[in-house]
């Protein structure tokens, strides 16, 4: 186990947003406020690690036929329990994610986690993976919900800073623009953080490739 290289696959080379494009339905979703993004990474990061480890445990008692079944059924008791602890103790943070707690159920990321590492892979080479796949997620969230809650709603931090959670406020109202918040942001945002990602990415290859020489 390489904790180095897998944290590196996790943020850069092999991120689950940016790279990968997994996972896309929440992260455009419910990428608004730092309160929602922090709240959906921190729960997909603890339903990854669990997942995983249980599926690597049971990796080879799991008939190949109906791996992807079991799978479901292991990440489903992982995310009905996050649930039901939101909804214990952060009931704000459970209202505003609303059906996409439950819809992690079906998110591609910890899936495909299962399917192409936790089944192939020992436990703790297993739970490293879902934390360091997790904090990348976390990552990317949390950078779209700044961008998009300051450009369309002005404030930084809503649901955790500022009176009554609304963030505080850092551009006036009329210098915002509404259609950030909306899909349509949600698109051009991750847009550039794709191409920012692509256009890094080469350029380290290609001074990597000089060094070679």
């Amino acid at each position: 186990m390489d904790f180095k290289k897998q944290l590196k696959d996790g943020l850069i080379d092999n991120n689950p947003v940016l790279v990968q494009l997994l996972g896309m339905c929440s992260t455009l979703a419910i990428s608004t406020t730092l309160f929602n993004g922090i709240g959906m990474g921190v729960s997909v990061t603890i339903i990854l690690i669990c997942s995983n480890i249980v599926i690597s445990l049971l990796r080879k008692v799991i008939p190949s036929k109906i791996r992807i079944a079991a799978y479901i059924v292991v990440i489903a008791g992982f995310v009905t329990i996050v649930d039901l602890l939101l909804q214990a103790f952060l009931p704000a943070l459970s209202e505003s994610l609303g059906v996409f707690i439950p819809l992690i159920v079906v998110n591609c990321i910890i899936l495909a986690r299962a399917e192409s590492f936790a089944s192939k892979n020992g436990v703790l080479a297993s739970a490293v993976d879902g934390l360091t796949q997790g904090i990348g997620y976390t990552i990317v969230l949390v950078i779209m919900c700044i961008i998009r809650e300051f450009l369309g709603n002005g404030t930084f931090g809503g649901g955790l800073l500022g009176p009554e959670g609304a963030g505080i406020r850092i551009l006036p109202a009329e210098y915002t623009t509404l259609h950030i918040i909306l899909p349509f942001g949600g698109f051009l945002v991750l847009g550039c953080l794709i191409a920012a990602m692509q256009y890094f990415s080469r350029k380290a290859a290609e001074k990597k490739k000089e060094a070679l020489k």
